[in-house]
């Protein structure tokens, strides 16, 4: 597939990291992008509140010049994208305004291709099914909101290709990754646009807004595809945190960063270190969280077929054709029986391959891993050190927390507490 691409003015410079990160996207997907050739300033906000012939020209532009290679355009910015829908359907439904428009740009402009905005691109081009399919790192373990702010999906007669008030094709892509999504109210929520630079009293309460309602939801991070939304939800989040005396602490990421990403980019080659609220350290802690999710699913699939009629029949017939022995008869071998299994454990594997996981969730984050088995930060950061040190007490706390997350919670509060006294001696 090839397509016209306009980076427009942010891709190249305030948010370098989209413009990184949607030409990798484009290469792993194998779509080739044609930058416009002599392409202009969409205009924005500033354009259509001047002159509206302005606001149509200057996009229009644009388009006339990709219309004569016969692609149609990707418009990652979702500013530059809705300015050139809204030229398209103008100029498809005004004759006149049409002429005028060509008087200004000195070329014929028909509107005959699309622009297409990443989200569109992705999921009704391209499919979720192919993206899921590059993936090789995925981000099981992350917990997203998706925002796609004011602009990405209306008006829906110059957009349609998602649902205005509750849009789903971010969501889409980012599930196609391994993440989860959260369900949330503010999706669509203006979050200040440029008010948060002509009045930022007005801007920073509706970032606010958007961030605490994505918190709210159980969001550890937020995925967007606008610059100016980025802007705002992260560079601008650091004075939202001392308007409202608050620690919100909620990394920023680009669509496109997160596809790369999963599909085996390190993160600083599409310039995650570049965000204000630090970014890597989240992506660092997914493997783990990913880890324990696993085991957590596989507990509760042992349990569910445990508890099946033919697990169930096939355990009461082995019961009955064992022969008596000194530990079914309750002899004196039954002191030397092995503890029961964890609820849940299965006999083929399942129990070993749980520990396992956990056991590598606790030593690739140590520190996190601390933090869920202990609340008072000091004593976790004790108990990571005895994790990092100590394989036996890895073994143990991780065979703990798959069988009975309490005696884990317990076991690690001894361990701690048996350090302790070695450190008073």
């Amino acid at each position: 597939m090839k397509m016209a691409y306009y980076p427009g003015c942010s891709l190249d410079g305030s948010a370098m990291e989209y413009g990184l990160s949607t030409k990798r996207t484009a290469e792993i997907l194998g779509v080739e992008l044609v930058e416009i050739e002599d392409w202009n300033c969409c205009g924005a906000t500033s354009g259509h509140n001047t002159d509206k012939l302005l606001s149509l020209a200057l996009p229009a532009r644009n388009l006339a010049i990709a219309e004569q290679t016969g692609l149609d355009v990707l418009a990652p910015c979702a500013a530059c994208y809705s300015r050139f829908r809204n030229t398209e359907h103008v100029v498809r439904h005004d004759p006149q305004i049409r002429e005028k428009i060509e008087n200004v740009i000195e070329m014929e402009y028909k509107a005959s291709n699309d622009t297409l905005s990443i989200l569109e691109l992705l999921v009704n081009k391209l499919g979720t099914d192919k993206i899921a399919a590059k993936v090789t790192a995925s981000l099981k373990g992350m917990k997203a909101a998706c925002y796609y702010g004011c602009l990405l999906v209306r008006p829906r007669e110059h957009t349609g290709f998602d649902d205005d008030e509750d849009p789903q094709s971010m969501d889409k892509v980012v599930q196609a990754l391994g993440a989860m999504t959260v369900d949330w109210p503010h999706k669509t929520e203006c979050c200040g646009a440029a008010l948060a630079t002509s009045r930022p009293d007005v801007g920073k309460k509706m970032i606010y807004e958007v961030i605490k309602n994505a918190k709210a939801a159980g969001a550890e991070c937020m995925v967007t595809a606008c610059p100016l939304c980025m802007m705002n939800l992260d560079m601008r989040q650091a004075a939202v945190e001392k308007e409202y005396k608050t620690d919100l602490q909620m990394p920023v990421y680009y669509v496109t960063e997160l596809l790369a990403i999963a599909c085996g980019d390190a993160p600083r080659k599409v310039g995650v270190e570049r965000h204000f609220v630090e970014a890597e350290s989240y992506l660092a802690s997914l493997p783990a969280k990913a880890a324990a999710i696993e085991a957590e699913e596989a507990a509760r699939a042992a349990a569910k077929a445990a508890k099946s009629p033919k697990a169930r029949k096939a355990a009461a017939d082995e019961g009955a054709s064992a022969p008596a022995t000194a530990e079914t008869a309750g002899g004196p071998a039954a002191a030397a029986k092995p503890a029961a299994a964890p609820e849940g454990a299965s006999p083929d594997g399942d129990l070993e391959k749980k520990i396992n996981a956990m056991i590598k969730g606790l030593q690739k984050n140590p520190e996190k891993m601390a933090l869920k088995l202990i609340a008072d930060e000091e004593r976790a950061a004790i108990l990571a050190e005895i994790i990092k040190s100590d394989e036996k007490k890895v073994a143990k706390l991780a065979e703990l927390m798959i069988s009975d997350k309490d005696k884990a919670g317990k076991a690690a509060d001894a361990y701690v507490a048996g350090e302790l006294k070695k450190r008073a001696k």
